[in-house]
């Protein structure tokens, strides 16, 4: 049964937290229109299609982003605001134990959390699938890939040395065809490969050396039309292209990425664990700021903003720090986007000890 205190408290929660996220996102869509304007104008973006296509979702993506930061700075700020017009001391003095006080916030921080969970998994896929569309037809976009390698499930091979998207071809293609009792089939090579459909190509100044049990065939020519197993969307993605897929997709590309080989899979498997991970931090957050929060000093609120910044900056730089640990060294993905909230769980637990009762 909720008490008026727990309603009371879980609407200043709730209040502060969606008005300083509206404060935020809306100085984020300012300065994003300001910098984008112009490009919208001369690509004759639709304002249908920039309202609802890109900053509804640029809202989408960018808040549940930093959510659990401003949960945290939420917290604080109306916490410190109550301990200096002295509201939390009578609740103490009333005899009720401090895991009552704050029970309520956790209320909040689940409302919240389910909320981020549910916009990670349901929505945000969908949603930036649209604003990275919008962002390709309508902002200046050009996608560059350099030294690509790639080894595919059906024996094939391939190289090449760069490929950007404005030039519309990749150069120096190379690709090797084994069997599967790993005998070299044939060699190709070209000097420029361009995309002509899903996965039709067409060849310029390319060599084909085919491998045979009595002799080789080799065919060399200026121009061939031709087609593989695989699209121009195998090799030339945006790095954040993870951003678009629901779980089952994103589970089925990153098995994709293990058998070519790609470097990058641990920063795929990184953004599907962190889908989870990331909204708990919410429960984290919310401990560390009601124990830093609810003593009231002599500073004032200012005191608490900047202590509860401290922590922002330490746990930011605790996420980059497993973050690059699992991709550059090999450390586990799974525990990488945990570790910060257990640590910083831990921490919550001793302020908690600490807080005034």
């Amino acid at each position: 049964m909720l008490k008026i205190i727990d309603r009371y408290i879980i609407r200043k929660f709730l209040t502060t937290f969606f008005f300083m996220m509206g404060v935020i996102m809306l100085l984020a869509v300012i300065f994003d229109l300001s910098e984008r304007l112009q490009e919208f104008i001369e690509n004759k973006a639709p304002f249908k299609a920039i309202v609802l296509d890109y900053y509804v979702n640029f809202i989408f993506f960018y808040g549940n982003m930093f959510s659990a930061l401003i949960i945290f700075i939420s917290v604080i700020w109306f916490t410190a605001k109550m301990a200096q017009n002295t509201e939390i001391i009578p609740m103490l003095n009333s005899g009720r134990p401090f895991h009552r006080f704050l029970r309520p916030y956790m209320i909040g921080a689940t409302l919240l959390t389910l909320m981020s969970l549910a916009m990670n998994h349901f929505i945000l896929p969908s949603a930036n699938a649209k604003r990275l569309g919008f962002e390709e037809e309508f902002y200046r976009f050009s996608l560059s890939v350099s030294n690509y390698h790639a080894d595919f499930p059906n024996g094939e091979s391939v190289y090449f040395k760069n490929y950007k998207s404005d030039q519309g071809y990749i150069q120096d293609f190379y690709m090797e065809k084994w069997s599967e009792d790993n005998k070299l089939e044939y060699f190709l090579s070209a000097k420029r490969l361009r995309p002509t459909g899903d996965k039709t190509w067409t060849l310029e100044d390319y060599f084909l050396r085919k491998v045979g049990q009595t002799g080789d065939e080799i065919v060399h020519g200026d121009k061939m039309d031709t087609t593989f197993a695989f699209g121009i969307d195998e090799f030339a993605r945006r790095d954040n292209i993870v951003e678009t897929m629901d779980y089952e997709e994103l589970n089925n590309f990153i098995e994709r990425e293990k058998q070519k080989g790609n470097e990058n899979v641990p920063a795929f498997e990184l953004v599907k664990h962190q889908r989870t991970s990331y909204p708990f931090a919410s429960y984290v957050l919310t401990l560390i700021g009601v124990a830093v929060s609810s003593r009231k000093s002599r500073g004032g609120i200012g005191v608490h903003i900047a202590t509860g910044l401290a922590f922002v900056f330490i746990y930011i730089f605790a996420m980059q720090v497993t973050s690059v640990a699992a991709i550059n060294i090999g450390f586990p993905t799974l525990l990488a986007s945990w570790i910060p909230n257990l640590v910083f769980g831990v921490i919550g637990l001793v302020l908690y000890r600490l807080a005034p009762k």
